[in-house]
């Protein structure tokens, strides 16, 4: 059963973040922000100017207290212990901001918009130091723990890329419809009406892996190589578009939220925490011989699909609402998930030891 977080917003908690001392913070359309102590009671609240939709919210990895908020184009920082105006803002995007993610050395942060760009802003100079861009709407960005030079994004564009600040192009892309072609999965048809538009991106504790959910309902994982990325695994994990995919701080064990109102818990440490010698050739390996199987009778059989039919949630929440934004807690002790959906409430859910 859901506990309800209610008092903090009057309209739809559109994201979450949790500082390193437990505090939550959500924002909501309307420029509403507010800050959750453990217990779920709002401890404060702040309506940003303009009243635009608070659209991301992370806290500095450095700094507990300092918070980074998106409202329209614009990103603002605040000081938690004292939640009044901005102490400043940044003023780099041309469109409405999908994301924010903040390095952990607490020197760069980037802002992924509506216009396809991600401005990555040197958070020294306060000015933007970079502007890397997709072709579509730039959904998700996330920079990669413990290599604060180097982040990934996603987009409607249905690319999926990885970057390094020293470089004003992707070092590797990957696009996922093209890649679902490749595999001549059953499902490739269907890909035209419900292509892999790419919603959500989340990197584990190690820096190496990282999860994307996209429109089709799945979610992939790749792993990280020197200057590329290659898939390690796709699985159907909900009915509907995947609207949210995290890592938790353990290793490889990922929530996804989806447009189903599902919010489902996935263990694929057995098939990623394996370092592999090589996930270029394993992968091509792979490929080759589902397309060789696949082919014995003269027609396609569901091989790439079924590939890692294993794969099944190691606990699924029937939340029933449309999932915004997911995000994970330790309260009392227990780990909660906390989800944002279309209400003004934020749910917290206990999970099983």
């Amino acid at each position: 059963m859901a506990v309800k977080w209610n008092g903090g917003h009057s309209s739809s908690v559109l994201c979450l973040n949790v500082s390193a001392e437990g505090l939550v913070a959500s924002g909501a359309e309307r420029g509403e922000l507010a800050l959750w102590d453990g217990g779920g009671s709002p401890v404060a609240q702040l309506r940003l100017p303009q009243a635009e939709d608070v659209t991301s919210v992370v806290f500095s990895a450095r700094r507990p207290s300092t918070l980074y908020t998106s409202h329209g184009e614009t990103i603002s920082v605040l000081d938690v212990r004292s939640l009044q105006e901005p102490l400043e803002r940044f003023h780099g995007n041309e469109e409405e901001i999908n994301c924010l993610s903040v390095n952990d050395t607490d020197s760069f942060l980037a802002a992924a918009d509506d216009s396809g760009a991600i401005k990555v802003v040197d958070l020294e100079s306060k000015k933007v130091s970079r502007s890397l861009r997709h072709s579509n709407i730039c959904s998700s960005v996330a920079f990669r723990p413990q290599r604060p030079q180097s982040l990934v994004s996603c987009g409607l564009d249905m690319q999926v890329m990885l970057w390094n600040l020293q470089k004003a192009r992707p070092l590797w892309t990957t696009n996922l419809q093209e890649c679902d072609m490749e595999e001549e999965s059953p499902q490739s048809a269907g890909q035209f009406f419900n292509p892999p538009l790419a919603h959500s991106l989340s990197v584990a504790s190690c820096g190496n892996v990282f999860g994307c959910g996209a429109q089709d309902g799945k979610v992939r994982i790749f792993r990280v190589t020197g200057v590329r990325f290659e898939r390690e695994l796709e699985f159907q994990a909900h009915s509907l578009g995947v609207s949210q995919v995290l890592f938790m701080p353990e290793a490889y064990w990922l929530l996804s939220g989806g447009n189903d109102g599902k919010v489902l818990l996935w263990d694929v440490s057995s098939k990623v925490g394996k370092q592999q010698k090589s996930p270029a050739k394993s992968l091509h390996r792979r490929k080759a011989q589902a397309a060789a199987s696949s082919r014995k009778d003269g027609k396609l059989n569901k091989v790439a699909s079924d590939e890692h039919r294993g794969v099944v949630p190691k606990l699924t929440i029937e939340h029933g609402e449309k999932v915004n934004w997911l995000s994970c807690a330790e309260i009392k002790g227990s780990r909660r998930v906390l989800v944002a959906d279309q209400t003004s409430s934020v749910s917290a859910y206990l999970l099983p030891e």
